[in-house]
């Protein structure tokens, strides 16, 4: 099974190191259950008009360690419920990784990306290839992603993995 590759617009640019995804609802918005709540409270911090402006399909860019802090899942179920599809930045707190890859969420570590990019620019994710392909056609190699983490987002993320390996297994 492969990824079909991911072609967005990018919605937002955390350039911060060590960017604390609890930032994205709010802190004290981290214990709201309801999505629809919760998505309304994403981004009004940065872009009080970022939730009209995001389309289904968008991604956002990180810059070094983002996910640092708590990996808390509320910011990204927000930004999955406003349609943003996957997320690149520079490198990315390792226990953030783990839980967002075992949601199923396509995350790559792209060295450079910072640099390459302004809001609203196109890229393709292009998971064959192993790079990010800029609108002005240039390309970033990203970072290979371990077989078992392609694997859970090959299938949807941790349940859906550990399932396919219970059934794979004679």
């Amino acid at each position: 099974m492969a990824l079909e590759n991911i072609t967005g617009r990018i919605a937002w640019i955390f350039p911060q190191e060590d960017f604390d995804v609890d930032q994205i609802v709010g802190v004290k918005n981290i214990k709201i259950t309801d999505i629809e709540e919760l998505a309304a409270q994403a981004m009004k911090e940065f872009d009080p008009t970022f939730a009209q402006q995001v389309r289904p399909g968008d991604v956002l860019v990180g810059g070094v360690n983002f996910g640092y802090g708590h990996p808390h899942y509320p910011p990204l179920r927000a930004m999955r419920h406003l349609g943003i599809r996957a997320l690149i930045a520079e490198s990315f707190s390792p226990g953030f990784w783990r839980g967002e890859i075992s949601m199923g969420f396509p995350m790559v570590a792209c060295p450079g990306i910072l640099q390459a990019v302004t809001r609203w620019d196109t890229l393709t994710i292009d998971w064959a290839r192993q790079q990010v392909v800029l609108g002005s056609g240039a390309t970033l190699p990203f970072l290979p992603l371990a077989s078992a983490d392609l694997s859970m987002l090959e299938h949807g993320g941790l349940t859906g993995y550990l399932k396919h390996r219970v059934t794979a297994t004679p």
